[in-house]
């Protein structure tokens, strides 16, 4: 592609030096901590479903759960806003309730996991993730 090619492209009225300074084509994951919470999410849903089926015995309800987790994982890799809305709520209602968890019962690994939580909910919020969302 020659440099008289990007001025044809280009939108009138437009800057060619910043529509040739622009990539041309999409990236795949604009947002890469959004992969990396789709895949939380994901092992979030394979934890509780091992709960219910293993030697835990959680009460079968908790499936449920599973279900949202991964369609707010695979929303979340398609940039819909309300797969945004599911991962936001999970995170709050998982990073209060590990938090409160450490709280009661000094339990470390519920801090760090309500911590990592509240990171992931932090992320969410950002402008950026919310400009990308459709």
């Amino acid at each position: 592609m020659t440099e008289n090619d990007a001025e044809v492209k280009a939108e009138p009225g437009a800057n060619p030096a910043k529509a040739a300074a622009q990539p041309s084509r999409r990236s795949l994951f604009p947002l890469p901590g959004l992969v990396a919470i789709s895949l939380y999410l994901v092992a979030l849903a394979l934890v509780v479903v091992v709960g219910v089926a293993g030697q835990r015995h959680d009460p079968p309800l908790l499936l449920i759960l599973t279900a949202g987790f991964l369609a707010a994982s695979a929303g979340l890799l398609l940039l819909l806003r309300w797969a945004w809305a599911m991962a936001m709520a999970a995170f709050f209602l998982l990073a209060i309730y590990n938090l409160w968890i450490f709280a009661a019962q000094h339990s470390g690994p519920a801090l760090v996991q309500g911590l990592l939580n509240l990171v992931f909910f932090l992320y969410l919020v950002r402008p950026e993730v919310r400009k990308k969302l459709r």
